[in-house]
């Protein structure tokens, strides 16, 4: 229990601070690359104003001083073909004249009118008779940001290494108090239940002594089966507290799951003929898997049961058990009455009862499949509930072979 309660608080925090890691990691570098862009497009487009009417760049922007100095650009004119016109590579030189061109016909190529391209953000003014495409040096610019990534990167990983860490290191506080609760409750089922078994066995004794001398006395035969019903609720209770245990089996067994699965459809085969069910199994020859074979018995026990009681008149039950890639599948089917009112997912609730006059009247305890459903997990497993048709229920369990 501590363990499981543990690793949920730390995978329950350590997905919300990741996503906020990740959610301000993604805000800052796409504002630095719109800023960036920004900055450089005011920049290209006050290169373009001034190549195309003559006058001088960066005279009535506000610009900082050093930027008619620092900025490196270089213009291309093209005709309606795509073929070079002008090329000005006066302000830079690192370009050749065979690259400006390639990289005006590429960005003419791509049909926009800004972009990135190489080391470069372009800027486009499309006329008809040919386009002007005015492109700037902005490598360090694209090294700054690609800088800021990596190192941002790398600070939320160590952050969330280093908060992986201390929650590990402190979770067992946290979890503590609910472990505690836990297990207070746990023992207070289990010392209740020793309790309650005293007088209810003598509820039950006397009721048999009586029922002797006061025969087919209706008064005590609901006395007999409310004691009997409660001892089977005391008795669930139990099991169930002690699935919910963090070692609920203390010493596992390697055993076939194919002998087990046999050994309980046959007594619930002929109650089910007994019944007027038409029961059919398909059960696979060699299937093992690790655990309690009392845990695994009494899980088959609860389904096959419950279809056997909920199933109706004439009813079809069929108890199938294969194997399912690397795991091992477990199916009980059955057709039964209207399933109005039946909330699927809250079937492996305690005490959940979608039909209280039918459950009263099948003398259900209500946990049932709540001990199912611990007892595949104490096995590492799962099971599943659903309808594939409007009169049929399936109950699926897996298990790790």
């Amino acid at each position: 229990m501590l363990k499981k309660m543990k690793r949920r608080f730390v995978l329950a925090a350590m997905a919300s601070i990741t996503a906020v890691v990740l959610l301000l990691l993604a805000g800052i570098n796409l504002w630095n690359c719109r800023e960036t862009t920004r900055r450089t497009d005011r920049i290209l487009s006050s290169l373009m104003e001034a190549s195309l009417t003559g006058g001088e760049p960066f005279k009535d922007q506000e610009f900082p001083p050093e930027t008619p100095f620092t900025a490196r650009f270089f213009l291309v004119r093209l005709d309606g073909a795509g073929d070079v016109l002008e090329l000005r590579l006066d302000s830079i030189s690192a370009v050749s004249e065979e690259k400006a061109a390639g990289l005006a016909q590429a960005a003419d190529r791509q049909g926009g009118l800004s972009g990135y391209l190489d080391n470069y953000r372009y800027l486009a003014s499309r006329q008809e008779t040919g386009s002007v495409f005015l492109f700037l040096d902005v490598s360090n610019e694209l090294e700054f940001m690609h800088t800021l990534l990596v190192i941002s990167c790398a600070v939320a990983a160590v952050s969330l290494l280093a908060v992986f860490g201390l929650l590990v290191l402190f979770s067992g506080r946290v979890a503590a108090p609910y472990v505690r609760n836990a297990a207070r409750q746990k023992q207070f089922i289990t010392d209740a239940s020793h309790e309650i078994k005293t007088p209810l066995t003598s509820i039950s004794t006397s009721a048999d002594i009586l029922s002797m001398d006061l025969k087919d006395n209706e008064w005590v035969a609901n006395i007999q089966k409310q004691s009997a019903r409660l001892s089977r609720l005391v008795t669930d209770l139990v099991t169930l507290s002690r699935l919910d245990e963090e070692r609920p089996i203390p010493e596992p067994v390697r055993f076939s799951l194919s002998d087990t699965a046999w050994e309980m459809a046959e007594p619930f085969s002929a109650m089910a003929k007994a019944k007027g069910r038409r029961f059919s199994c398909s059960i696979e020859d060699g299937l093992f898997i690790t655990g309690d074979p009392s845990v695994i018995q009494q899980l088959f026990s609860i389904l096959l049961d419950n279809a056997v009681k909920y199933s109706q008149e004439n009813g079809a039950i069929y108890f199938h058990v294969y194997k399912r890639k690397k795991d091992v599948a477990a199916e009980v089917f059955n057709t039964c009455g209207s399933l109005d009112g039946l909330d699927v997912t809250r079937l492996f609730d305690r005490f959940y009862r979608p039909d209280t006059s039918r459950s009263s009247h099948t003398g259900g305890t209500g946990i049932g499949l709540s001990i199912a459903r611990a007892a595949a997990a104490a096995h590492g497993g799962s099971i599943t509930a659903s309808c594939p048709g409007a009169h049929s229920i399936l109950f699926q369990v897996i298990l790790p072979e």
